[in-house]
């Protein structure tokens, strides 16, 4: 008699369990943004805008901070506030959400491909060395699901050879590296509050600067390219009043945070302290379950890492020592706990990397045409990325934040689940592909 849910034996939990769900709200928010809503102000430098940009800094350690339209443009943003455009070329890591390359390209930069370390999924530091070039500007590295890469070495090759650093934090709202907040570890801090992130508004995004010239150029690039001073300069904002600086004035448009959104930001971040810890205490309780049954292997989690915030939770399968891949062996845990396959909150491999991903095609929109050679220099299938290929194809595996804010019941019941599979792995090489 087989033993799996996934062929009709007993799952690990009951049918009917109530998972963490997300995003989570109370009446907290419901009276924020009533009150945003009977106010004359609804959006455009609005003082709850300000008061959440403020505070967030304040929390991640960052002397300057602005709320923008989506993390894709927080990325944008910053990398015009840096003087990157036309034909520079940047360093991304292949295994990524597409926009942190499409927004290279938003500013005719050329994303340049690394590949990923293994055992952490973040920026391969040697290989990011290894790519540069005398047209290179910027290096963004992303702080993905659940870990970072060596961002001190990051930090002295930036410096070493005059390049900028950008965070994509889009993932890690509250993670800190030897006490310093990510967002200020590099030039400019790129976050996202779409509804999936650990602080969310729907949609939004935020970035954070040390340099107060940045700052400016960021303000004026999310106004319409309105200078600082002449828009805010009667308030007190980050501890200093901003005269009028005409030089800041600069070509741009529209992308600005609502009202609606600050408020709700305002209600999150109350959350977010206690919600990082949980996490990080779960997701450590359940890697040491994980380490302990053959063929999984935990992600690596480096030791000047002080808080570590989720996204998603990952760990890796061995496929040579198991005999499956990552696709079965999520269909088959995801049935042991009740998990809806392919919905929010299942199990299921890790992003496509970048050089073969269904959602990061530039050669599908002519503005990118600029000439032959940036057609050419564009062009994703270019790179090759064996590290990203093998997490997404065979041995990543990756879930919602949400799940580790269960109960410490709730990590036992996981690792259960894939301790089971494991020990009916011939019933999971069984299945049809």
């Amino acid at each position: 008699m087989q033993k799996l849910a996934i062929n009709g034996g007993k799952p690990v939990v009951s049918p009917g369990k109530e998972w963490p769900r997300w995003p989570i709200h109370g009446e907290l928010d419901v009276r924020q943004t009533a009150r945003v809503t009977r106010s004359d102000q609804w959006s455009y430098d609005g003082p709850t805008e300000w008061r959440f940009a403020e505070k967030f800094a304040k929390y991640l350690g960052a002397p300057f901070g602005a709320c923008c339209t989506s993390g894709t443009h927080a990325i944008q943003l910053a990398l015009e506030a840096l003087g990157i455009g036309a034909y520079d070329e940047v360093i991304v890591p292949g295994l990524t959400w597409q926009a942190t390359a499409a927004a290279c390209l938003d500013v005719n930069a050329v994303p340049v491909f690394v590949d990923v370390e293994p055992s952490t999924w973040c920026l391969d530091v040697d290989q990011a060395e290894a790519a540069i070039t005398e047209r290179t500007k910027a290096i963004i590295v992303v702080h993905l699901y659940g870990c970072m890469a060596d961002i001190t070495k990051l930090q002295a090759l930036c410096q070493g050879r005059g390049l900028f650093l950008i965070e994509d934090c889009a993932h890690q709202h509250g993670s800190f590296w030897n006490g310093q907040g990510v967002g200020t570890l590099g030039d400019v801090g790129c976050f996202s509050f779409q509804e999936s992130k650990v602080l969310s508004s729907g949609e939004g995004g935020f970035n954070t600067c040390k340099d107060p010239e940045i700052f400016r150029l960021l303000y004026s690039l999310r106004n319409c390219g309105r200078e600082t001073g002449g828009e805010f300069g009667r308030r007190r904002i980050f501890g200093r009043i901003w005269k009028p600086d005409p030089d800041v004035e600069i070509q741009s448009g529209n992308f600005r945070l609502t009202e609606w959104q600050a408020a709700e930001l305002l209600c999150g971040l109350q959350r977010l302290p206690r919600q990082v810890a949980k996490r990080d205490a779960n997701a450590q309780y359940l890697n040491k379950l994980l380490a302990q049954i053959p063929g999984i292997l935990t992600m690596h989690r480096r030791a000047e890492v002080t808080q570590q915030s989720y996204f998603n939770f990952a760990f890796r399968i061995d496929p040579e020592e198991l005999g499956v891949g990552n696709g079965k062996f999520c269909r088959a845990l995801n049935a042991e706990l009740g998990l809806a396959e392919g919905e929010d909150g299942s199990f299921e491999p890790p992003y496509e990397p970048l050089n073969g991903c269904a959602l990061y095609k530039p050669h599908t929109k002519p503005r990118h045409r600029l000439s032959d050679e940036y057609w050419a220099a564009i062009d994703p299938s270019r790179f090759q990325l064996p590290v990203c290929e093998e997490a997404y194809g065979w041995s990543g595996v990756v879930v919602h934040q949400a799940i580790l804010l269960g109960r410490r019941s709730d990590m036992d019941l996981i690792a259960r689940a894939v301790a089971k599979v494991v020990e009916n792995i011939t019933e999971v090489q069984g299945l049809p592909d």
